[in-house]
């Protein structure tokens, strides 16, 4: 009866047999082999052509489409012999604003169906060509600098209303400012124009367009004065986040001693609060039980603080309250020794960050790396859209005049060469029309652009894939190491760095290609949502929107699998697919454990980062808006334009550092704990088969080494 309890002990349960014990097993394995050889020749080639994509980018893209303005003849202004001269002049900037469409206009970089010209600065005054000009010599009407390069004002035979007529140099100047060096006009609305001799309808088209404009480039002033700031306090900034990268190492250090205290101060804050929650939501509903609304009185509003005066409301919550309460407590009765193991890991893993400082700086390689990825898809996405070249068309001035109606428009010229003078009698003007789409490349723009996002996913998971598995093998060697810390290996996450890339490149691939495809789809549904927002459809809504919640969690479990699967890999160097099983019946078999760890963990983690950048945050604010007395008036609220923006920004720098910090150590307590399972799992504390995990955990679990206790005897 007794072997047959013990047969039926051992037979695998839905999740698989527990792990058996292996003599020759002492940590990550050695002696591997490399995995997922498919996936990896695929991602290898999938990155040759993402660099080829680069270079023929790079080849035919001209990124000074975006950043430097081009006058009629194509030339840019602030670059060669226009250097001197940075910004552009629009002659006729109604022309510019009622021919084209905004947007499009601000994609092609602004050329306008006018002439412009570039220019040293933008005028500050009106200057109108009046009927009485016209007698006037060209130099007494207009500054050479305001006219196109191709006249010379003091030689020229050509009158007045001639020089109108081939636009040569602009009927009317307005004050302008220089807004991505592009001069735009500016009011005064209460100044009086009308001596000017411009009427308030072509102020208002003028003033309505610059406007327009303006909103879809944003202000630039606001950029400057960002820029001043930042310039102002950069230094103070950088010493506040070396405070909180200090604050952050401090913390983990410091859980080695304090992880048992802050876990029950932390439960028991949070069962007080709710305890007075309850409390509240009481006296509430006695306050409105006799003389408030009831729900039916009210019936359904969008004013939701009427709610608040309805005891049905108060009665809900203290009923949710109380509900989540009693969970708490009698989760804290029957699962203490769970929470107990999660202390105690928690604790082995601020001492195994000790024995390991080098790991805290592995976030950095992983930050160089993301950066050179964003980098990278950011400027191949540059250049892929600035890869056509500019086209020009032979546009006349006056199409009722002589000679212009045979001219239909569409034939093409080069503003380098263009000769205006072969079209007499009718004055042509060679005007920029839209930036070249044909051939196989530009006709490919968009595949492109869809292959550079795809690489640009692809590539960012693979480094996280990468910065998990590194750091999971390190610390795998902590805990398989019997005799800490003199077995623990030298150089451990060097070691653990060469040996992933050399043996697993393919296997991080091909989970770094799951989570794209994911990724994908959900950018797909979003891509979507918005193009379908102003559908009436209920139906298909609702089916959008439960396709986007299924994919959310998708991606969040696929995260969860993929990270445990890294761990393995780095254990024991299977391929993705065996690895993610193994690990994903592991964690099954101990379902509830890693619920508590997980939820102990991310409460202490929350109460860190809370504690990293509060403080820094509140720091932050008292030495920006002057509180602080220090002898740099620089920044001081008085001198900054926006005393918020160092503020905020010390506090994104501060949580990215401290999630930095605490991903190494999230990293570490999954990758314990995963051992700590396949160790309860392999050995059962006799000479042969002695636990590996510290004298803590098996005084918990009641468990001990043999010879251990021998020793004790002795």
């Amino acid at each position: 009866m007794g072997a047959k309890d013990q047969k039926g002990s051992d037979a695998p349960g839905p999740y698989g047999e527990k792990c058996k014990y292996d003599p020759s097993f002492r940590g990550p394995i050695k002696n591997r082999s490399c995995t997922d050889i498919i996936c990896c020749i695929l991602f290898m080639a999938f990155i040759v052509g993402y660099i080829v994509v680069g270079i023929l980018a790079w080849l035919y893209g001209d990124p000074r489409q975006v950043i430097y303005p081009r006058n009629s003849t194509g030339s840019y202004c602030g670059v060669s012999e226009n250097r001197k001269k940075p910004f552009v002049l629009y002659f006729n900037m109604i022309d510019c604003i009622t021919s084209l469409n905004i947007m499009a206009a601000a994609m092609n970089g602004l050329q306008c169906p006018t002439p412009q010209i570039c220019v040293s600065s933008c005028p500050a005054d009106f200057s109108v060509v009046l009927p009485t000009d016209f007698v006037s010599t060209p130099s007494a009407v207009w500054k050479e600098e305001w006219c196109q390069p191709s006249i010379n004002l003091t030689t020229t035979h050509l009158t007045v209303s001639q020089i109108l007529d081939k636009q040569l140099c602009p009927q009317f100047m307005v004050p302008s400012t220089a807004v991505f060096n592009r001069c735009f006009p500016t009011f005064n609305a209460s100044q009086d124009y009308s001596d000017k001799h411009l009427s308030n309808e072509t102020l208002k088209k003028i003033t309505d367009g610059s406007n327009q404009i303006l909103e879809s480039l944003n202000a630039r002033n606001i950029g400057l004065k960002i820029f001043e700031d930042f310039a102002r306090t950069w230094y103070w900034i950088l010493i506040v986040l070396v405070i909180a990268m200090g604050l952050s190492l401090l913390f983990l250090l410091l859980l080695r001693f304090t992880a048992g205290f802050l876990v029950w101060i932390l439960i028991l804050g949070v069962l007080v609060v709710i305890a007075y929650g309850i409390y509240h939501c009481t006296m509430e509903y006695l306050k409105y039980k006799d003389q408030g609304a009831t729900i039916t009185d009210i019936g359904f509003t969008t004013n939701l603080s009427v709610y608040g005066s309805v005891k049905e409301t108060w009665l809900a919550v203290l009923i949710i309250l109380c509900v989540v309460e009693a969970i708490l407590l009698l989760t804290l009765l029957f699962l203490r020794n769970r929470i107990r193991i999660a202390v105690a890991l928690l604790k082995e893993a601020s001492r195994a960050i000790g024995h390991m400082m080098c790991s805290l700086l592995y976030p950095l390689v992983t930050f160089v790396l993301l950066l050179i990825c964003v980098a990278y898809w950011a400027m191949t996405a540059l250049y892929l859209a600035t890869s056509g070249s500019p086209l020009y068309r032979i546009t006349p001035v006056n199409e009722s005049r002589p000679g212009c109606s045979e001219i239909s428009g569409n034939e093409s010229c080069s503003p380098l060469t263009f000769n205006a003078s072969s079209y007499s009698p009718c004055d042509v003007n060679c005007i920029f029309y839209k930036y070249r789409d044909e051939g196989l490349f530009q006709r490919n723009i968009f595949n492109l652009q869809v292959y550079n996002v795809l690489g640009f996913l692809w590539c960012i998971n693979f480094v996280l894939a990468l910065g998990q598995c590194v750091l999971a093998g390190a610390f795998a060697s902590y805990y398989w190491a019997f005799d800490k810390p003199r077995d623990i290996p030298a150089c451990p996450v060097a070691s653990s760095f060469i040996r992933t890339l050399r043996f697993h490149t393919g296997s991080l691939a091909f989970g770094a290609l799951i989570l794209t495809i994911v990724q994908v789809i959900r950018i797909m549904l979003e891509y979507l949502d918005h193009k379908l927002k102003d559908l009436h459809n209920p139906v298909a809504r609702c089916i959008l929107c439960c396709l986007k919640c299924c994919f959310w969690c998708l991606e969040k479990f696929i995260k969860f699998l993929n990270r445990n699967a890294y761990i393995m890999i780095a254990i024991y160097g299977k391929n993705f697919c065996t690895s993610a099983k193994n690990a994903f019946k592991l964690l099954m078999r101990n379902v509830v454990r890693v619920v508590v760890l997980d939820k102990i963990t991310d409460l202490l983690l929350f109460f860190g980062t809370l504690l990293v950048v509060g403080g820094v945050g509140v720091l932050s604010f008292f030495l920006f808006t002057g509180r602080i007395p220090i002898e740099d008036s620089r920044i001081q609220s008085a001198q900054l334009n926006y005393y918020w923006l160092p503020i905020l920004t010390v506090v994104v720098g501060a949580y990215v550092i401290a999630q930095g910090f605490f991903s190494v150590y999230n990293m570490c307590v999954d990758t314990l704990f995963l051992c700590f399972l396949e160790d309860l799992e392999r050995n059962d504390g006799s000479l042969g088969k002695p636990y590996y995990m510290s004298k803590s955990l098996m005084k918990i679990l009641n468990k001990k080494n043999k010879k251990a206790k021998k020793d004790e005897q002795k």
